[in-house]
Formats: C-alpha cells, structure tokens, sequence
C-alpha cells in the first residue's frame, strides 16, 4: 500500500479566520485530523463529517500525548494510506515542533507538506494594536522560546544580545519564567522602565492584553492573574497600543453570547457578532425537521397554476418548499405570474440565493406585517399559498380568510426540541460562562426551557435576555423570564445593534 501524506498545518494562535486558505483546503481533504490544545476547535467543522478526530493536546505539565507518539502516530495513520491534517497552533516551523514531526515523516519515508500559519507574536501583536516594528522605534526583531528544551535552560541565552542589540523582543511560551526574563533583561542593560505587554488568549473573545514595565511586569500579572497561553512583548513599540488597538475596543468584546438558532442559521448570527468583539456560543435549541406527511404540501405544489400569492415568512420555508418543488418534478417556472410576499430581508435573501425577488416584503417583519400589506392591496378573491410551520400561529390563513382570500395553508416543516445540548447549557448558565442569552423566536423560548428545566428563570439571574420582537418577548415573560433587550425592527442585525447600545 502506498502511504498517504501528512499536512503540517498552521491554524494560526485563536481566529479560526486567520488559518490560510491552503490550509483549509487541506484539512477539508483529510481523512483524520490530528489537533492540538492551541488550535481553535472551531476548525474541526471544516473537516468531513466522516474524518476522525483525535486530540493530542499538550498543557504545560499535562501532556495528552508525547511528542514521540504524536511522531510514530502521523507516520502510522499516513502508512494506512490516509490523507492527514496535522493541525498546529500558530505556525509549526515556529517553536511549533514541526521540524520533529517533519524529520519523522522524512525518516519514515512518508510524504508531508508544510503549510504556514499566521504565528503567534505576529498576530497577538497586530490584535492587542502593538506594531513590532516601527521605523520611529526599532527595526529589529527577536523572537525568543521562554520553554526550552528540557535539556537547556533560559539561562545559557545570550542575555546581553538580547537585552541591548535588539529593538522588539517577543517571548512565546514565557510565563512560568517571566521574573527571570525581566530580571536578566534589566541586569543586562535593558531600562527596567522599558515597556512590556502581556496577551493572553490572544485573537480570541477572550484576549487580555495587560501593559507594563520590567521593573513592575511580574507584579502586575500576578495581581492580573494572567495564565498561560501568553505572549509577551518587551520594547518601545509597546507605547503605540492606545493609539492602535482596535480588537478589543469593539462594543461586544469579550461578551460571550449564547445563540439558540438552529445550527444551519446560527452561522450568519454568530459572523455579526464577532464583527462586534462578542464570542458567539451556538447552540441550538430548535432542529428543524420533516412533517409526517407531504402530500398536502406536494397537494398545494401542483396546483400553483391557481395560485396568486406565495406567502414565505422564514428561511426555513423558503427551503422547504423548494425542496418539495423540486421532488415534484417542477422548477422555478411553475411560479410564473405569482406575487412572491417575504416576511422580511432575510426571507428575501433566501429567495435570492435561489434566484427570485421577492415582490413584497411588509415594513414590520412579522406575519401583522404581512397581513396589513396584503390587505390594503386587496386580498378578496384572490387565492393564496402560504407553506407554513407546525407551531405558526393562524393569524395569517385566519385574517386574509376574513378578508376574503382563499388560503391554503399545508405544513412545510415541524420544529423539535434537540435531545442534546440541555446539560451544557446549564453547566454555563451555572458556571456563569453566558453574559447573554438571545431569542429570536417564541419556540427557541419554549424549547429552550423544556432543555434547562422549570428553573430556568433562576439560571438566567444576572444574564442579559435579548429578545427579537414583541411576540417572542411575551413567550419569555410567560415564563418568567425578564427581557434587557428589544430592537425596533425585527432582525439580526437589529438585535445585534440594539445589543451594542445596551452594553455602552
């Protein structure tokens, strides 16, 4: 058997944005993916569904596995013929251990590339706002490991050199031995007033960037109680963060936000709040799953020739109704002629992926809204498919009958409470990990206290409810439950916006 190959790639130190696009391409490719402790394990959804998963994280003092088993481990998955991402923090050819796990590879006779990632001092400098070079400042660069090998120790470095012939100094790995690198810098002529900034968990929600000097860095931190992982920063450049820093002076930073959306739609929620700093925490509440039956869907499909008027009031029906379009042998033509009506922009914005416009969308995104616009346009006469869901309310079929209208109303999709995910929600409301839950439904009200439990209303002391609209306000007050937040306007982005003004 030929054996497979071994990608040595570098996820960057947190962002799961910041890992390249040869990068992800690969990891996408692979038929196991091996991980470590600094690597976002958001990156693992890239992955096929079907790659295994294994974890060979690495905490100062806690190894999961040694290095050489994570060396005969690459070479062992490659020799059984599989595609292998080795998925590293930061860069693997910068105090990553790559260069051990590539020369493995190569004794091994196995094949392996090497993908750069974004390394650690690189990016916690440009997110804590600090340029590590600056022609007013310095030119010169040292990147310096404060975990050596067990076999040498900092102390055989050349202090001298470094505290003197060179401008900007970054040690990775540095915290265990910061009051030895603070005093050897000083002892070897570096100004004990030079400025020093120390990033934890740096490009993530939960980046802190503490400044300093030498002569006061290891009591700051101490009172700060700054853990590893850490970069620290020693030189003039360090004075240019509060005019640069722009990552952690976002509205939301640092806000961790739970998202109840199904997982399907959490994702553009979650994008808009980290545009805002906040650390968006899926996980949903509702599953979106098939009606017991088609027929009366399919029933109302094949008869589009009469119909006048398509009603559409969320993403979710957008995608079940052209899904049964579809299984109906039909295409986008069997629309021909119909006022295609969408509840609001994001409904729109389906319509638009499968390119249709909507040709009425009401100004108050609701099914109110809906109504009020049709019938002012006149409704009396005219027949009206509106592919619903199993928990809709019948304002819709029930005012536009009134006002005349022939309304079919077959079911499109049902929700479901999620069997999973009930316990974790509780271990954060509980370890006060949540400074925000957000609804953006009366089911992702309802579902989400039939997963926490009657207590729920208890859990959320002190958390901040965000609420999309009226109607799902009411379902959480039903319930107990004290809503901080509701925007004007019933969308994501008005959530997000509203939220932004809350926390100023």
């Amino acid at each position: 058997m030929q054996p497979g190959i071994v990608y040595l790639i570098g996820a960057g130190p947190g962002d799961p944005g910041l890992i390249t696009v040869k990068g992800l391409d690969s990891l996408r490719r692979a038929d196991v993916v091996v991980y470590d402790y600094l690597a976002n394990p958001q990156l693992l959804d890239a992955a096929r569904p079907d790659a295994e998963r294994i974890y060979v994280g690495k905490v100062r003092g806690h190894h999961h596995r040694p290095q050489d088993e994570i060396n005969s481990l690459l070479a062992d998955l490659a020799l059984q013929g599989k595609t292998v991402a080795r998925l590293k923090g930061g860069d693997p050819y910068v105090f990553g251990r790559g260069g051990e796990e590539a020369l493995h590879l190569h004794q091994a006779g196995i094949p392996f590339e090497v993908i750069p990632g974004v390394t650690a001092s690189f990016a916690a400098a440009a997110y804590a706002g600090i340029p590590l070079t600056h022609r007013d400042f310095t030119t010169s660069l040292g990147l310096v490991t404060g975990h050596e090998h067990p076999d040498k120790k900092m102390s055989t470095l050349d202090w001298e050199k470094l505290a003197t012939g060179v401008g900007t100094l970054v040690f990775y790995m540095g915290m265990a031995n910061l009051a030895l690198i603070a005093r050897e810098l000083i002892a070897h002529g570096r100004p004990s007033d030079t400025p020093v900034a120390v990033i934890q968990w740096a490009t993530t929600p939960r980046q802190r960037t503490l400044v300093a000097t030498l002569a006061d860095v290891v009591e700051k931190v101490a009172a700060a109680k700054l853990q590893p992982p850490a970069i620290i920063i020693v030189g003039e450049v360090v004075t240019l963060r509060e005019q640069l820093r722009w990552f952690d002076n976002r509205p939301l930073f640092g806000k961790r936000i739970l998202v109840t959306r199904t997982a399907e739609q959490a994702g553009a929620f979650n994008q808009l709040l980290q545009e805002q700093g906040a650390e968006a925490i899926s996980c949903p509440v509702i599953e979106i799953v098939a009606p017991p039956s088609w027929e009366e869907l399919d029933s109302a499909i094949r008869s589009l020739g009469e119909i006048d008027d398509l009603i559409l009031t969320s993403a979710n029906a957008v995608d079940a109704f052209f899904s049964r379009l579809k299984s109906t042998g039909r295409d986008l033509r069997a629309l021909a002629g119909i006022t295609l009506v969408a509840v609001g922009p994001k409904t729109a914005a389906a319509l638009a992926e499968r390119g249709l416009s909507a040709d009425l969308i009401p100004t108050d995104y609701r099914a109110e809204g809906v109504v009020k616009l049709l019938i002012e346009r006149g409704v009396a006469g005219r027949r009206i498919l509106y592919p619903k869901a199993e928990l809709a309310r019948d304002l819709i079929p029930r005012q536009l009958a009134e006002a005349g209208a022939e309304v079919l109303a077959p079911l499109a999709y049902c929700t479901v409470v999620p069997t999973h995910g009930g316990e974790e929600i509780r271990r954060r409301l509980s370890a006060k990990e949540i400074d925000t839950v957000t609804f953006t439904s009366s089911s992702t009200v309802e579902n989400f206290i039939a997963m926490v439990g009657a207590d729920a209303a208890e859990l959320l002391q002190g958390v901040t409810i965000c609420s999309i609209g009226p109607l799902t306000s009411a379902t959480a007050q039903k319930h107990g439950l004290v809503v901080d937040v509701e925007p004007a306007a019933s969308t994501l982005e008005a959530m997000v916006e509203a939220m932004v003004e809350y926390f100023k």
